[in-house]
């Protein structure tokens, strides 16, 4: 969609923050059980060297942004040394990528942003280490090398019948597991691709080699957590009941070292196989909220999410009760959410709204609260934010040339802050508005006992004293319905509505929160 098409269609649109314009109660920070973390690609964020690369410095600068925008917390995707721009394949763990700055330029940004109470999480990669890792240049060398057996290795005559076998999963569309690393006798184990080969947690020496470096980060660095990439995987999939001890044996060390770390680990599958992962991994990503949001939007069938996330919460409620769910639209790995909606701006807004009126901890991926469009390949789902326009825009990263963000396609941030209907500024209302009312916040999710028409989506929320009545109309024809008895303050309004004798009429792609 062209920006003049776009900026048309957000001026249609209504944020309404109080009906009656009143003060939002106090802000309060909700990390980690029901904060918002914004997770940022260093690469693509903020240049402040001119040298076209996204670094930390940038990061440090833009800190007030993210305070402005509602942010309690950041998590990085990876900062370590490493071979590719993903950084996905580490080759140093007690070190940062020197294209982002020194250690001394993010022990800085740390204390920053701890000055404005937002926490720090980084991505940590330990599901395997890159090629080029100096354990794995000495495992390579000879079966007799001291860390030959950090790794997985066979003889090519044992696995005769996996190298030719071709699988693809949730997580990866890599279709060998076993590769060869030169001399075609043995094959070492690499379930993402031959860059990334796997580490061997059977071997003690691997698990406390990770132990310190958990340490490290935590104790001699000072960051607030961990998100643990392709927890999952640790050991292979038909070893489930070994990764889950793993992970609580990870958790013990790492509270053992800081006793309020953060852990959100990445299991991509079903809830039943997530749920068995929450004692070692208090915090996970909710990959059914992700997708349900989408369909729910997309094929205009109301209770859907409400219904599921209802099933999920209560399902993993029963395993462990402090669990924190990581509810996310969009992150790095999936196209931007926008592209998702078809480029529609009325679809957009409210699936923003039904993730941060949602239980939950929301992620927020950086751009997304400008409209920031992507695609596949990964790359162009982490293209350079749009602080300005292009000519004045001296801190936008240049290491790749932009496909789907482009001024032509996405009206820039300073723009969008003059504009009162912009993403930005239904970003930061639908935030505040969370942060301000415990019951949007750590209230607990029920869905109302009544028949409603197929495009409507309402649930209650309700915390020791605040209750609020949601509701989301995702169709585009307007549609009846009656509001329970005793809301009658509108906290907040998208789209259009009309209200009378208890009874709301809701326009397509219209929500309101009402406060009991």
């Amino acid at each position: 969609m062209k920006k003049t098409l776009l900026a048309a269609s957000l001026l249609s649109l209504t944020i309404i923050s109080s009906c009656e314009k009143k003060e939002l109660p106090e802000v309060k920070n909700y990390w980690p059980e029901a904060g918002v973390t914004y997770e940022i690609f260093v690469q693509s964020f903020y240049d402040s060297n001119g040298d076209s690369i996204g670094d930390f410095n940038g990061v440090t600068q833009k800190l007030d942004y993210v305070k402005e925008l509602g942010a309690n917390a950041i998590w990085f995707m990876p900062i370590m040394p490493s071979p590719t721009y993903h950084k996905y394949d580490v080759t140093d763990y007690k070190a940062v990528h020197p294209d982002y700055g020194t250690m001394d330029d993010f022990r800085k940004l740390l204390d920053e942003a701890h000055k404005r109470d937002i926490k720090i999480v980084i991505d940590m990669i330990i599901n395997h280490t890159s090629n080029e890792h100096p354990w794995f240049l000495e495992a390579k060398s000879g079966r007799d090398n001291p860390y030959r057996d950090y790794y997985v290795w066979a003889q090519k005559d044992t696995i005769a019948d996996f190298l030719n076998k071709k699988t693809i999963t949730l997580d990866s569309d890599n279709i060998r597991q076993w590769h060869d690393p030169g001399q075609g006798e043995d094959y070492y184990y690499g379930f993402f691709w031959g860059g990334m080969p796997d580490l061997n947690f059977d071997n003690p020496k691997v698990r406390e080699e990770i132990y310190e470096i958990g340490r490290f980060w935590l104790e001699d660095i000072g960051v607030d957590g961990f998100r643990l990439d392709a927890a999952k995987h640790i050991f292979p999939d038909d070893r489930p009941l070994d990764n889950h001890a793993f992970w609580k044996e990870f958790r013990a060390k790492m509270e053992a070292i800081k006793p309020d770390v953060y852990l959100v680990g990445e299991v991509y599958d079903k809830k039943e196989i997530v749920a068995p992962y929450l004692p070692g991994l208090p915090a996970l990503f909710n990959f059914d909220f992700h997708y349900t949001l989408l369909e729910t939007v997309n094929k205009e069938d109301g209770m859907l999410l409400a219904k599921k996330q209802k099933e999920v919460l209560d399902y993993y409620q029963a395993i462990t009760p402090s669990f924190i769910d990581a509810t996310f639209s969009s992150n790095h790995d999936q196209p931007r959410i926008l592209n998702e909606l078809g480029s529609d701006p009325a679809k957009y807004k409210q699936a923003t709204a039904i993730l941060l009126t949602m239980p939950g901890a929301p992620y927020l991926y950086y751009g997304e609260e400008i409209g920031m469009l992507g695609l596949k390949p990964d790359e162009h789902i982490r293209e350079p934010f749009l602080w300005d326009q292009k000519s004045k825009d001296t801190g936008r990263a240049q290491w790749i040339k932009s496909k789907y963000s482009k001024d032509s396609t996405v009206t820039p941030l300073a723009q969008q802050r003059m504009d009162q209907n912009s993403y930005f500024h239904h970003y930061k209302t639908l935030i505040q508005l969370r942060n301000s009312y415990p019951a949007l916040a750590i209230g607990k999710l029920e869905l109302p006992e009544t028949a409603l028409p197929k495009t409507v989506m309402a649930y209650l929320r309700k915390s020791d004293d605040q209750e609020v009545f949601v509701i989301h109309n995702v169709g585009k024809a307007t549609v009846e319905v009656e509001i329970p008895e005793g809301f009658e303050a509108a906290i907040f309004s998208l789209g259009e509505g009309e209200r009378s004798a208890g009874k709301l009429k809701l326009s397509g792609n219209s929500s309101r929160v009402f406060l009991k």
